[in-house]
């Protein structure tokens, strides 16, 4: 909505105080959706490979989860705010982001810079990539293990789609912004069009919007409970959301079991 207003008059118009409260929110609602990916990517790893013997995820983990993620993200957008770095119009000059293309004195702009890329991009990435990546040979063990059963065969396909396009989403949202933002940082100096820069933060900041629905439609048991907390505690797709949710369990159960043994 911010957008979309201040591209009606051709740049930013809410001064400072509006700049530095959308880019705060706009990155913390982008780092938000990369955390989640992450613990998205452990949670699977823990239960599936289970590297940690009789571990149980619970409602305690979940909370646990959330708090890391908020934290993470916190600790992302909340240092502009309070002088390193600084949130400035970016791109189409039409929306406010992180500062990483100028060298202004006072901001420690530089130091930002690196801690973001490190922190909040390459750890991510490698984070994922070994989860994912511990999780597909655990399924192909399985599948070996078990070729007779149709079962595990189908939830090794589920299972290799899933970490492909998830692997593919994240790449995509993060990798064109991480780039870029390095790229500039590094030629200090050159000129850059404003749609070189207002294309990947687009796909970043969006990635909030996307990731959810790519889960909802690759993952039956995050459907079936994304379904029932929109309809207020009712499904009413619950014979079929059901007897999917069994099934997906059910593929999880004999793809851990035969990982371990």
């Amino acid at each position: 909505t911010t957008t979309m207003y201040t591209s009606m008059h051709g740049y930013f118009v809410l001064g400072r105080l509006g700049c530095n409260v959308e880019g705060f929110f706009a990155t913390l609602g982008g780092e938000i959706g990369l955390w989640s990916l992450v613990v998205l990517a452990i949670e699977r790893w823990l239960v599936v490979c289970k590297p940690i013997s009789n571990f149980r995820f619970s409602e305690n983990h979940a909370i646990m989860g959330l708090v890391f993620t908020w934290v993470m993200a916190s600790a992302c957008a909340v240092p502009p705010l309070v002088g390193w770095s600084r949130y400035i119009p970016e791109g189409m000059q039409c929306s406010c982001g992180v500062d990483y293309y100028t060298r202004a004195e006072g901001f420690n702009n530089e130091s930002f810079v690196i801690y973001m890329f490190i922190c909040h991009f390459c750890i991510p990435l490698v984070v994922v990539f070994f989860c994912y990546g511990r999780l597909l040979c655990a399924v192909k063990e399985a599948a070996a293990a078990q070729q007779e059963s149709e079962t595990t065969q189908r939830a090794e396909r589920e299972v290799t789609r899933m970490v492909i396009i998830m692997v593919i989403g994240f790449l995509v949202c993060w990798c064109p912004y991480a780039g870029v933002a390095w790229y500039i940082f590094t030629h200090q100096g050159s000129e850059f069009g404003p749609l070189f820069m207002t294309l990947p933060a687009f796909f970043a900041k969006s990635s909030s919007i996307y990731n959810p629905l790519i889960y909802i439609c690759l993952n039956k048991q995050f459907r079936h409970c994304m379904i029932t907390t929109l309809c207020c505690g009712k499904n009413p797709f619950e014979e079929e959301e059901g007897a999917s949710t069994t099934a997906s369990k059910t593929e999880a159960s004999s793809v851990s079991s035969s990982s371990v043994s």
